[in-house]
């Protein structure tokens, strides 16, 4: 049952979108007073449904468990095998009710995923192809697991709103960094993306809940350990000569030797607020 838990948690994260994750990262954005703007991410990032996480879900509903078997003060009790012969009487008048719910999440994976089949053995391949095929990014690399470790970059002149990462043929989830330009010439940046718990992105408040869930249940047989799930680990970094009207860094702006100055967030898995600061870039 414990592993049943986990794997609904897991199935939601996937059906609702919430497919990408920051691990090990370097990340910068730079906006300047002359129109200058530049972005940058290099390191990892988790597709959750190329994980193992999302293939041994898959299998849950392949066996019969037996659900759990209470007294009349609802306390746990063994259940008795008339109780066990009824329920897998019941799982298996499921089964094509089963086998038809697998196939609609087969086909909203596929949409999610941009026409790339997960289930595929060459799906992480296929989707680091697709993903190189896109203007910034230089390098994309699967190292296992859903895990591919990338090398983004890309500058321009910020004429109108910016989102990482932004996938073609996938339908746009949380973003890990926002770039919001208003009318009046300030930009509000926002990275929930990198926030690993607390209110700033939800995803991965409930990854790390999937990941609390995990270390409770652990058991010595490795069937029950679930594979790694990805938290934003690294450095965050604004460069500007702009106006910092507003920022949640702990040390405030920094004075670089250009004449710019930085806003400098570390991340970690303990870190709750997502990086946030607003900036004016009128000339």
């Amino acid at each position: 049952m414990f592993k049943r838990a986990i794997f609904i948690v897991a199935a939601s994260l996937l059906l609702t979108g919430c497919l990408l994750s920051p691990g090990k990262f370097t990340s910068q954005l730079k906006l300047m007073k002359d129109g200058e703007f530049a972005y940058s991410y290099q390191g990892e990032i988790q597709i959750l449904a190329l994980s193992k996480l999302a293939e041994m879900g898959d299998k849950t509903d392949d066996v019969f468990e037996a659900e759990d078997c209470y007294d009349e003060n609802f306390d746990m009790r063994p259940c008795t095998t008339a109780e066990v012969n009824e329920q897998k009487a019941e799982w298996d008048a499921n089964a094509e009710q089963r086998e038809a719910k697998k196939k609609r999440q087969a086909q909203q994976m596929k949409a999610f995923m941009g026409g790339v089949d997960p289930s595929s053995p060459e799906a992480a391949e296929e989707f680091a192809q697709q993903l190189s095929r896109q203007k910034g990014w230089n390098s994309v690399r699967h190292v296992g697991d859903g895990m591919f470790v990338v090398d983004y970059a890309i500058t321009g002149r910020l004429g109108h709103d910016f989102a990482f990462p932004i996938i073609e043929g996938m339908p746009v989830g949380s973003s890990f960094v926002t770039a919001i330009l208003r009318k009046d010439g300030k930009v509000r940046i926002d990275a929930p993306g990198f926030a690993a718990q607390g209110a700033g992105n939800p995803m991965q408040g409930m990854m790390g809940g999937l990941m609390g869930l995990a270390q409770a249940g652990k058991t010595e047989d490795d069937e029950d350990k679930l594979p790694p799930l990805a938290l934003p680990e690294g450095t965050f970094t604004i460069v500007t000569d702009g106006e910092i009207l507003a920022n949640n860094t702990d040390e405030g702006p920094s004075r670089l030797v250009t004449g710019s100055r930085a806003l400098i967030w570390e991340i970690s898995p303990r870190s709750e607020a997502a990086p946030t600061a607003l900036i004016d870039i009128t000339p």
